[in-house]
C-alpha cells in the first residue's frame, strides 16, 4: 500500500518486500541489525533533503503495478510454460 499512496518505505530485505522494493522504489537493508536499519534511514532521510529526487521516487512507486491481475498472469504465463516444457526444456 505505501506504494500505491507515494509513501517512500524502509524495509528489511526480506520475502516479498526484498522482491518488490529496488532503488527506484525506496530503501532496504539486509541485515537484522540497529545499525543496518540506521544506514537505510539515514539514506531516506539524506534523499528526502532534495525533493526532486524525493518525488521521483515517490512516482516511480506509484507508477508500479502489484495488482493480482498482473501476479495471476505471471502464474499462467509460468504454468503454461511448465505445461509446454514438464522437463524444463
Amino acid at each position: 500500500y505505501s506504494l500505491r499512496y507515494g509513501t517512500v518505505p524502509v524495509v528489511r530485505a526480506t520475502g516479498g518486500l526484498d522482491d518488490t522494493i529496488d532503488r527506484t522504489t525506496g530503501f532496504k537493508f539486509k541485515e537484522f541489525a540497529a545499525g543496518a536499519m540506521l544506514a537505510a534511514l539515514l539514506s531516506a532521510l539524506e534523499m528526502y533533503g532534495d525533493p526532486d529526487r524525493w518525488k521521483t521516487l515517490m512516482l516511480s512507486g506509484m507508477a508500479r503495478d502489484y495488482s493480482w491481475a498482473v501476479s495471476a498472469g505471471e502464474y499462467s504465463a509460468l504454468y503454461n510454460r511448465l505445461r509446454l516444457h514438464p522437463e524444463g526444456g
